[in-house]
């Protein structure tokens, strides 16, 4: 019942692309099958409808087609990827999961029961009103993973409106609202979603070109990769009509650069959290960071300088951390924003500013500084307790030059005094071997 738009979509689409997955090209047709085929599998194994059942893999036909079989059978779902490996057995736990169905990357499923039984109120209510389900957690990349539960039933209402069909790039990863969003909205358009091997520019950028991509959904952080990379000099990547990037704040010269080198790809801000869902947005041009969000569906506030949403799709709570709604239902999303009649921009998390002896500082400012530095590949910028200032401001840089920390410093300081006010400047640098991002592609600010 739940699913029948999508079932009506791909009846309508059965000989066009759907998924590419490992070089392989599958029809709608097929995905249809494999949905029937786990339907059956689903019922011959007992399991129960309403139950909390993980979906531990990868964007694959089988895992995409589990899915789907699920919402139509009422479970709750907790799809986990590999990117959260060591994580899993914790985040079991926490989601209550009754049924593991993992499915490997040779898309080989295997079934299994943990003896769980489910009694938090949220997941008790959900399964009452015998709606499906789906729990995402939080990519903890400034603190402890949340698990947000949302009702299946509004979620997808949105999926219902006719878009545009596109061929799109599967990047962010499969246990992400940006991925779930990404698989829905081309499904239900009867696009095609095309999977990678692994997240290296030099792997999307092939993928573009091979796979005629139009639509690339990813973050800053990739969007900095591929410009230090110059994966893009070795692919013809003509077309591609659109990158969206959102999940982080996005330093202007990534932002600048990249439509320097790509003026014919439309780039558009996307703005989105695992507690209320992705809002449709409108970028003020392809080179602005200022930004519309909402849509149907959708109110936004700023309240002290910091954005609130109400949402009709926001999840129900979560299941290891209190409510963060208020009393009248706004999300207090913790961002900072400045405001422009119907445009908002983003400066960060209010838990990620420095302050400087009163003074304000936001880590994307100088991370957009610092990334105009030659041979700057990544830089993180946080706040150090000091007990004359309240903080000093700390940057962790990657570099893709052989120079000393000292002589770094030394140009460092030299480069900003023109571009930043003194008490933005970092007071400690620290250089760095390993990436600055997790496996979201996002910047880790632990």
């Amino acid at each position: 019942m739940h699913i029948d738009f999508l079932r009506e979509q791909f009846a309508k689409n059965r000989d066009s692309d759907a998924l590419v997955w490992r070089d392989q090209v599958f029809s709608y047709e097929q995905i249809l099958a494999e949905i029937d085929g786990w339907a059956d599998v689903l019922e011959k194994e007992s399991i129960a409808k309403g139950s909390v059942v993980s979906i531990e893999a990868d964007f694959s036909p089988k895992a995409i087609a589990l899915m789907l079989a699920l919402i139509e059978r009422n479970c709750v779902v907790v799809p986990l990827s590999s990117s959260v490996q060591n994580q899993i057995p914790e985040f079991r736990e926490i989601a209550q999961v009754e049924v593991v169905i993992s499915v490997s990357d040779e898309d080989v499923s295997e079934i299994s029961r943990t003896g769980t039984k489910v009694d938090h109120p949220v997941l008790v209510d959900l399964q009452a009103k015998a709606h499906p389900g789906l729990i995402l957690f939080s990519s903890g990349s400034t603190g402890k993973s949340k698990a947000a539960v949302h009702d299946f039933v509004p979620m997808l209402e949105k999926y219902k409106v006719p878009r545009h069909s596109l061929r799109t790039i599967s990047f962010l990863l499969f246990d992400h609202i940006g991925g779930v969003n990404t698989l829905l909205y081309n499904l239900s358009n009867a696009g095609c979603v095309i999977t990678v091997a692994d997240r290296k520019p030099e792997t999307v950028c092939a993928a573009i070109e091979k796979y005629g991509v139009e639509l690339l959904p990813t973050s800053p952080t990739f969007l900095n990769l591929i410009l230090v990379s110059r994966a893009y000099e070795e692919h013809e990547l003509g077309g591609l009509k659109m990158v969206t990037y959102g999940t982080e704040v996005m330093p202007e010269s990534t932002l600048e650069r990249f439509h320097e080198l790509f003026p014919d790809v439309r780039l558009l801000q996307t703005y989105g959290l695992s507690e209320v869902g992705i809002l449709r947005s409108k970028s003020r041009s392809s080179d602005s960071l200022w930004v519309k969000v909402g849509g149907e569906g959708f109110e936004t506030r700023v309240v002290d300088g910091m954005l609130e949403i109400k949402a009709k799709s926001a999840m129900l709570g979560y299941l290891n951390a209190p409510s963060p709604f208020t009393e009248d239902g706004w999300f207090k999303t913790g961002d900072a924003v400045e405001v422009d009649g119907e445009y908002i921009r983003i400066l960060g998390r209010k838990s990620e500013i420095i302050n400087v002896g009163g003074e304000k500082v936001y880590p994307a400012e100088v991370e957009s500084t610092l990334q105009l530095m030659e041979g700057v590949d990544e830089v993180v910028v946080k706040g150090e307790p000091h007990p004359l200032t309240g903080n000093i401001v700390v940057a962790n840089v990657k570099l893709g030059t052989d120079e000393t920390l000292a002589q770094f410093r030394k140009r460092m300081r030299a480069f900003c005094s023109s571009r930043l006010a003194r008490f933005k400047i970092p007071q400690k640098v620290e250089l760095v071997e390993n990436s600055l991002h997790g496996e979201r592609f996002k910047k880790m600010r632990k």
